[in-house]
């Protein structure tokens, strides 16, 4: 079901209807489309798992274990980057199928636990580093940051150190704005400006998040026009690229991310708790490398 108001009827059309493609999994994340193969990633966390939707049909093990992976995305080489929640780590899976540690540790001490994951066009990373996957007598860093990594040389650089629970990251379509979601009791989303260097400025409230059903701002992605979607209470809220609420995509269970695919990148798939959706949307979404 979803709340149509104002621009969001050139968004969820009448044909729009949200379908429920895969179930019985323990907690979903982190969906990524591979747009050379045609197929869906996404993460079981509790079950160390990820999955590949191939399309149709059934849903087969892609890895385990996966280091209870959350967040998922493709570099401009198509080699998937993962957020390991369980181990600590950033890594990285080669065109070879090897595996590769892209981040463990900032200035001598251990990640939190890596939750999401965006990749700029230059290659450049941006990863959210709360500290939901551990307990608090393991948190090593005295804060949750987000952290901008160069593929290339390794150097790891902390953008921003005064999130309470950072967590879903994306880019707006010219890459010149970083929204990041903070999943805590501040439930909103704030808007950076990215600079030349990767460095990020400002940090403007874009959004808040209010609502009596259960579910804190978390996964996002953006359309090509510069909406944004974002994975909290009771479904996937939707705002323009000035801040204004469009409405919500309902969903049965509270959703934890949400990414573009198919064909013509008009499909929207929702991780929800156990389970997987889709719904076809009237605007493409920003495509994965």
């Amino acid at each position: 079901m979803c709340i149509r108001r104002g621009g969001l009827a050139s968004i969820v059309l009448d044909e729009s209807k949200l379908e429920r493609i895969a179930t019985g999994f323990k907690f979903t994340e982190g969906p990524v489309w591979n747009a050379s193969e045609d197929f869906l990633l996404f993460s079981d966390i509790p079950a160390n798992r990820i999955y590949k939707w191939p399309g149709n049909g059934e849903v087969d093990v892609f890895r385990e274990p996966s280091g209870n992976s959350n967040g998922l995305t493709y570099d401009k080489e198509g080699r998937l980057i993962i957020c390991e929640h369980g181990n600590r780590r950033l890594s990285r899976i080669e065109l070879d199928g090897t595996y590769t540690i892209l981040a463990d540790g900032f200035r001598g001490k251990r990640l939190n636990s890596p939750n999401d994951v965006v990749v700029k066009s230059d290659g450049t990373i941006y990863f959210t580093d709360p500290p939901y996957g551990i307990r608090p007598e393991e948190q090593e860093l005295p804060f949750q940051g987000v952290f901008h990594l160069d593929p290339d040389s390794g150097e790891l650089n902390l953008v921003v150190a005064d999130f309470d629970r950072p967590n879903g990251l994306a880019f707006s379509p010219d890459e010149e704005t970083l929204y990041i979601a903070d999943s805590s009791s501040r439930r909103h989303v704030r808007a950076f400006d990215v600079r030349p260097d990767g460095a990020l400025s400002g940090g403007r409230v874009f959004a808040e998040i209010r609502s009596e059903l259960p579910g804190n701002p978390d996964g996002m992605k953006v359309d090509v026009e510069g909406n944004l979607y974002v994975a909290a209470a009771g479904g996937v809220w939707i705002f323009s690229e000035d801040g204004d609420h469009l409405g919500v995509i309902r969903t049965p269970e509270t959703p934890a991310n949400c990414a573009w695919g198919g064909e013509d990148w008009r499909t929207l798939f929702i991780t929800a708790r156990a389970s997987l959706y889709r719904i076809r949307l009237g605007i493409p979404g920003v495509k994965v490398p």
